[in-house]
């Protein structure tokens, strides 16, 4: 069978060597496990193929090679879209329960149905949550201008379910679930691009499907899951981008008189790549994630300065001598105006229900600034809705920074990655309950992830981390960085009153981090370049023996983080369990 292992086929292109023989500095990394890359074509160095499966798995199986054939074409599509349908079951499953308003739903379902009532968010009454549990209708969407501290894309978006099905809690988490299911999807797709495997990337997304972070999060109406989809359509807009350039790349090079393609320095430094239009999708996605939670502009630096490493590598390996200078003339300025530009415009539009409703006695908060606090000084030729959502956007920065006061649920983001401190969106205790030696049965959603994912993604980070330093694969270097940027700059702000579940952006990068460590663990296939990957002899029989225990150990993996999700399922949905039961469940102290 052909590997769907990383390691079997080509990857590492940050920094590619051009010939057989390592650098000095890289025989010194000999001793970390880095080993001088196999020869490999600079076609598919350029485009590598996708991985398919042998002859030998469909003569087991009995499949005819015609059939064998229309099904890997089908299982490109059809194999994302099945994980997809599964995760979506799961999270449509009773939505709408538990019947209640949970945990900052009380914010984000209320601005909501207000900006899609009247465009801008109105200033609720306390204690309406109650009102609008028994008979929505009888609710008025107040005109009083709202005090938000969030972009409103999300808010739309959530918006778009209550219209749809009403103000109800299946009504506002509607649009989050689909989201949710769609973000399976997604990955499944980006990880096959990722690693040129199907089956990975599948596993990828069936890792997503039964995290119970992502889970929690997809059945809540809360903004940081439109936030991580955002996030997680631009790194897929940049995966494909990246391959569409790289096929340029390709084209444009020689062929030698046998058919080879050749490297050339001209070519590769002087070809300009025109219009990419998946970047200017990305940057759309961006906007949308930065005016979704503002945490969206870091992630939008980090994978600006990606994929400029990015080209940087494709023009190298297509044979530029000054890879650097290349980019910085051809490629740098295009980049940036196809997403920071694109990015500014998408959050300015986000506004439009704010900017045009500036009547005096029907506007969002703040929308009168510059026409009454805010007269006079030096930027009065600005437009006023301008001046005064510079305003508004300043209150609201100071308001994050110095948001320090204490919460129950609140943890350093040093924890988040071992699940130190979860949140507990919802809890109910009920007397009476046979089953349980204290007569008393628990309903809650904690708001987790999977224990024993986030725990082998722990490992599996690190495998990441090592395969990017000292095997200078590419790929792994996407997944670190997609982690780094969702995660690295809450560190900025550890006196800042923060959340386990802000973590749900980079919870993708961690499944993509556990599926490449997972297809190491099955180990590459028969093949001599990857036999010299892990140092073993031509028809070394050692290298099926050590598949067969991969394979065995992989398998094992995954079904405990499925048998873990199962587990913790009444904990995920509200599901009434006796009380010994939910003690049970609570692993840790930090739990409860």
């Amino acid at each position: 069978m052909t590997s769907t292992a990383p390691e079997a086929r080509q990857g590492q292109d940050a920094g590619e060597e051009h010939g057989p023989e390592p650098t000095s500095w890289q025989q010194r990394l000999r001793r970390f496990g880095h080993f001088p890359r196999p020869g490999i074509g600079l076609r598919e160095r350029l485009v590598p193929p996708y991985t398919r499966p042998g002859g030998q798995l469909w003569a087991v199986l009995g499949v005819p090679p015609l059939l064998a054939d229309r099904l890997v074409r089908w299982s490109a599509w059809g194999g994302p879209l099945l994980v997809a349908a599964v995760a979506g079951v799961l999270r449509f499953w009773k939505l709408g329960r538990p019947h209640a308003v949970i945990f900052d739903e009380t914010y984000y379902a209320k601005d909501s149905w207000a900006l899609i009532k009247q465009g801008y968010e109105g200033s609720w009454p306390k204690d309406v949550d109650k009102l609008i549990l028994n008979d929505p209708s009888q609710v008025p969407v107040p005109t009083d201008p709202g005090y938000v501290v969030h972009p409103p894309v999300g808010k739309w978006i959530i918006g778009i379910g209550e219209q749809l099905f009403g103000f109800t809690p299946f009504g506002w988490r509607f649009m989050v679930a689909v989201l949710g299911t769609l973000s399976v999807l997604m990955l499944c797709r980006i990880g096959r691009r990722l690693f040129r495997s199907t089956f990975l990337g599948c596993l990828a997304g069936g890792l997503l499907a039964v995290d119970g972070l992502h889970f929690v999060m997809s059945r809540t109406a809360l903004l940081d899951l439109v936030l991580m989809f955002f996030v997680l359509a631009a790194f897929g807009c940049l995966l494909t981008d990246r391959d569409w350039a790289r096929r340029r790349l390709a084209a444009a090079l020689p062929v030698d008189e046998d058919g080879v393609l050749r490297p050339d320095a001209d070519v590769a430094e002087g070809l300009r790549l025109g219009w990419r239009p998946w970047r200017i999708a990305a940057g759309v996605s961006l906007g949308l994630a930065f005016a979704t939670k503002w945490n969206g502009l870091y992630i939008m630096v980090a994978f600006g300065l990606m994929t400029v490493l990015w080209d940087v590598g494709a023009r190298r390996t297509a044979g530029a001598v000054q890879p650097y200078k290349a980019v910085l003339k051809r490629d740098l300025l295009p980049a940036f105006v196809s997403t920071v530009p694109v990015a500014v415009l998408t959050y300015l539009a986000s506004w439009t229900g704010w900017i045009i409703h500036d009547d005096p006695d029907r506007h969002g908060y703040y929308r009168d600034w510059a026409a009454t606090d805010g007269k006079g000084g030096s930027w009065t030729w600005l437009p006023d809705w301008l001046r005064s959502l510079w305003h508004y956007e300043n209150q609201v920065y100071e308001f994050h920074v110095n948001l320090t006061s204490g919460h129950t649920y609140q943890s350093n983001p040093w924890s988040w990655i071992v699940l130190g401190r979860p949140v507990s969106y919802f809890y109910e205790e009920q007397n009476g309950c046979v089953q349980s030696s204290t007569g008393k049965c628990a309903r809650e959603v904690l708001a987790i992830g999977t224990p024993l994912l986030w725990w082998a993604a722990c490992f599996a980070l690190l495998y990441v981390l090592w395969r990017w330093l000292f095997r200078r694969d590419w790929r792994a270097g996407a997944i670190a960085c997609g982690v780094a940027a969702g995660w690295v700059p809450w560190f900025l702000y550890q006196e800042r009153t923060i959340f386990l579940f802000y973590a749900v952006v980079f919870v993708p990068f961690l499944c993509l981090a556990v599926a490449m460590m997972i297809g190491a663990m099955l180990g590459p296939a028969a093949g001599a370049g990857a036999k010299h990957e892990l140092g073993l002899a031509k028809d070394d029989p050692s290298g099926e023996r050590r598949r067969t225990v991969g394979a065995v150990a992989a398998g094992v993996l995954v079904l405990l983080i499925i048998w873990n999700f199962i587990y913790f399922w009444p904990l995920y949905t509200g599901t009434s369990i006796p009380e010994d039961s939910w003690r049970d469940r609570m692993w840790l102290d930090t739990w409860i």
